[in-house]
Order: C-alpha cells, then structure tokens, then sequence
C-alpha cells in the first residue's frame, strides 16, 4: 500500500514538472506546446501512443478554453485521475501567471525599445514554426482517407474565406463524421475510425 502511495506521488510530482518545464519554455500558446508535450508523453516515457495522443489533442482544441490548459488536464486525468489534473493543471498554469505578469511589466515599460520589438518579431516567427510542426503532426494520424481529407480542407477553406465560428465547423465535423460511418456500414463498405496499425507503426519509427 506504502509503495502504490508513493509511486502515485511520484507521478504526480512527474505531471507537475512536466509542464511546469513545458510551459515557460513555448511561446504562442497551447498548439506550439504540442511537440514539446508529444515528446515528452510518447517518445521519452512511452505512457501512450502517438494514436492516443493525437486524440487527446483533438480534444483539447475542440473543447472551450485554452489549448494548453485543457491538454493537460487530459492528460493529467489520462494517468492520474482527479489528482493528476489537478497536478498537471497546476503545473502549467503557475509559471506561465508568473511569466506573463513579469513580461506585461516588462513590455509596458520598453515597449518602444527597437530590440525589444525585434526581439517579439523573431518570436512570431519560431511561434509560426512551432504551430506548423504541430499541425504536420496531428495531420500524420488524423488524415487517413479520403474524407478526412476533404473534410479539412472544407474546414481550412472555410476559416480563410469566411467569417464562420470554428465551434460551428467542429459541430459539423461531428455530424459529417457519424453520417458518413452509418452510410458506409449501411452501404456495406469498409468503416476505418484512424489509420492502420502498420501506417501508425512505420510513422512511429520514422518520428524515432
């Protein structure tokens, strides 16, 4: 009992410190967090698969609030339940208050210093790099046929052309998605969910 006790500590001491390191270190928010927690959660500790971490991603950027704040306590609760969102949570959230508060203090008094606003236009631009490495990454298992093709770039055409709100285009995602299912069960065609197993493998081993 001691030793379930203190190795469920130790993983939550883990949780905390992870994105305690993670959250400082990325600028642009919870989407450039990505590769940054994906190597942390599946390449160094191997606690899940890329597969499951693509899922989980999803999630947490379809869900109101912040990406990074709600990829962590998924994957919080993912290993630790109750206590290891919260430890998650904690983690990620702490430093950043921290930072940000100490940066607006900082932006509002040099503001109008060149190498200061050089220095943010550099960071616009790894932030870009970070986002896009991201995306490459989540694309690799989340499209995996032909609709799920067509469906984001539908999606993508949508937010650069129009005005919609991105929650309309995740509701519809849903329901394209369950339609599509129940036709091609009904049709008698071949329903995958995510890619095959080897497709997931060979990208596994091509990331390690």
């Amino acid at each position: 009992m001691q030793t379930d006790k203190t190795s469920k500590a130790y993983l939550l001491l883990q949780l905390f410190w992870i994105f305690f390191k993670i959250g400082p270190a990325t600028f642009g928010g919870g989407y450039a967090m990505m590769p940054m927690i994906e190597k942390e959660f599946v390449d160094k500790r191997k606690w899940m698969d890329r597969q499951e971490m693509s899922d989980l991603m999803s999630l947490a950027g379809s869900a109101p609030g912040g990406v990074g704040v709600n990829a962590s306590a998924f994957l919080g609760y993912r290993l630790g339940k109750i206590p290891g969102a919260l430890a998650a949570t904690l983690g990620i959230t702490l430093p950043t208050f921290i930072i940000v508060f100490l940066l607006s203090v900082f932006y509002s008094m040099f503001r109008e210093e060149p190498k200061v606003q050089a220095a943010f236009k550099g960071i616009h631009g790894a932030v870009i790099g970070l986002i896009a490495v991201a995306a490459f990454k989540m694309g690799k298992n989340a499209l995996f046929d032909r609709t799920t093709v067509i469906t984001a770039a539908g999606s993508l055409a949508l937010l650069l052309l129009t005005g919609l709100n991105p929650m309309v285009l995740i509701a519809v995602g849903l329901v394209l998605g369950i339609t599509v299912i129940r036709l091609k069960k009904r049709l008698g065609l071949p329903v995958h969910t995510e890619r095959a197993r080897e497709e997931n493998e060979s990208v596994i081993e091509y990331y390690i």
